[in-house]
């Protein structure tokens, strides 16, 4: 299960997936930032706890990584809380 987080002006899409177990058998989540472009998408996945990046495909500039990578950064016990509570409600 996934669940959005937000969309910014420029049509990229943050969602977090619910929490799982990656091959050590610690619990992880993902969280993907994702833009429409003519030919497809941007693509970049972090995983939490270690920070990485799972997956990148497309034109995200170094300048947007960064910035992605310290939400997920500053964000960490958000995403973990909220994938622990099934997403959450937005009004």
């Amino acid at each position: 299960m996934v669940y959005t987080l937000c969309k910014y002006p420029d049509g990229t899409e943050v969602v977090f997936s619910d929490i799982r177990k990656n091959e050590n058998g610690e619990e992880c989540i993902r969280i993907t930032f994702e833009r429409p472009m003519d030919y497809g998408f941007d693509t970049i996945v972090f995983e939490l706890p270690s920070y990485e990046i799972v997956l990148e495909d497309g034109h995200f500039t170094e300048k947007e990584k960064m910035e992605f990578k310290e939400i997920v950064e500053r964000g960490a016990a958000f995403f973990f809380k909220y994938a622990r509570q099934g997403g959450f409600k937005l009004a």
